[in-house]
């Protein structure tokens, strides 16, 4: 047990590293952050900065030197920076299971080797694979790039012959991947937590809707079934062991209209459709996040109040003032700015969380927050 006291280092300076250094120093704990710029989220707040992009290696060991223990805040870090941290520091989780789940590739071949029901995919290398997977898997289908795709980025869905040229474009860059359409009734995911000791603890599964390819809110707990609910927590927890996991681990999930689970995809870290633990449970992600690496036990996991958590994106900057009056009036409503000193279209400046047993209420505020 790493008592407080000790520096955790984060290698990433976004809106998660800011929760987790918050987090982190409620419990006594130093924290130190490697970020590409000088006035990140997680900077402002931290003990110590170190600024470098994610693939300076240097940078890293610097970070590493001043720190007990190293995590992440996010998964898009350089392999090369990852082994040379962890040959300095313990690092969870640690360099080998990065590396496996930042391909979507290898990614998808780790679920086979599980042996858990994932989206049907093929391998996509040039214009020729890309027929024979298209003709296999058929239409319509998802083209990924394999490494650094997020909220939509570095995908294409092939509909018709004006997308698969958009494809063929996408295709030129780096190696992708083909998934198959997924006809699901909702998505949902599991956010869990797997010890040094191997202890397992999840939270309530959460429904989550997204918004061009962005996520909108999160429904906590979700709208399926018990055991719908115990499946995806069963099916979590093979993947954590399965990859011998030390962290905060996040699963996406396609729930299909006969309530067939189909993984969507692995985020090693805590993650955005998580938030609604921070304020709504017992135990947020970033506390368990640091418990976990830091040899603590496990925090509880209960929910102490249904929640739905809607992201506030920069397109409400960009015209107009947020109406903090009305967000900062709701009642059981609770706002996280990130500190980011600039809106863009689509970026995630912060998140409200409403609390309270009317979901379908709390929906539809979030929707005339975000109209």
């Amino acid at each position: 047990m790493k008592p407080p006291g000790a520096t955790l280092g984060v290698l990433g300076g976004g809106q998660l590293g800011r929760m987790l250094a918050l987090e982190a120093r409620r419990m006594g704990y130093r924290t130190i952050a490697l970020d590409p710029t000088v006035d990140g989220p997680a900077g402002q707040f931290c003990d110590e900065l170190i600024v470098g992009s994610f693939s300076d290696v240097d940078a890293a060991v610097r970070l590493a030197e001043r720190s007990t223990v190293v995590t992440l805040e996010t998964e898009h870090i350089a392999l090369p920076v990852l082994q040379a941290v962890e040959a300095l520091r313990p690092l969870y989780p640690g360099a080998a299971i990065l590396g496996t789940i930042q391909d979507r590739l290898s990614q998808r071949r780790c679920l086979d080797s599980i042996g858990v029901p994932h989206t049907r995919y093929a391998e996509v290398t040039d214009a020729a694979s890309l027929d024979v997977a298209l003709a296999r898997l058929g239409q319509p289908a998802i083209l990924k790039t394999r490494r650094d795709g997020y909220d939509g980025k570095g995908q294409v869905a092939i509909r018709d012959a004006e997308s698969l040229k958009a494809a063929r474009a996408l295709l030129h860059q780096q190696p992708c991947i083909l998934e198959a359409f997924v006809p699901f009734e909702r998505e949902i995911s599991c956010i869990a937590a797997r010890s040094l000791d191997g202890h397992f603890a999840a939270y309530p599964i959460a429904e989550n809707i997204h918004r061009n390819h962005i996520l909108h809110a999160t429904i906590a707990p979700a709208r399926i079934s018990a055991e719908t609910a115990r499946n995806a927590e069963e099916v979590t927890r093979a993947i954590a062991e399965g990859l011998g996991f030390v962290g905060l681990l996040a699963v996406e999930f396609f729930v299909l209209p006969d309530g067939t689970l189909l993984v969507n995809e692995i985020a090693p870290r805590t993650h955005n459709s998580g938030h609604f633990t921070l304020g709504a449970c017992a135990t947020s992600q970033f506390e368990q996040q640091a418990r976990c690496i830091m040899g603590l036990p496990l925090g509880e996991t209960t929910l102490f109040s249904p929640a739905v958590m809607v992201n506030l994106l920069g397109d409400l900057w960009l015209d107009r003032t947020p109406e903090w009056e009305l967000l900062l009036g709701l009642p059981n409503a609770h706002l996280h700015l990130y500190g980011k000193a600039q809106a863009k279209a689509g970026r995630k400046m912060g998140h409200l969380l409403l609390l309270g047993s009317d979901i379908d209420a709390s929906l539809r505020t979030a929707d005339e927050i975000v109209r």
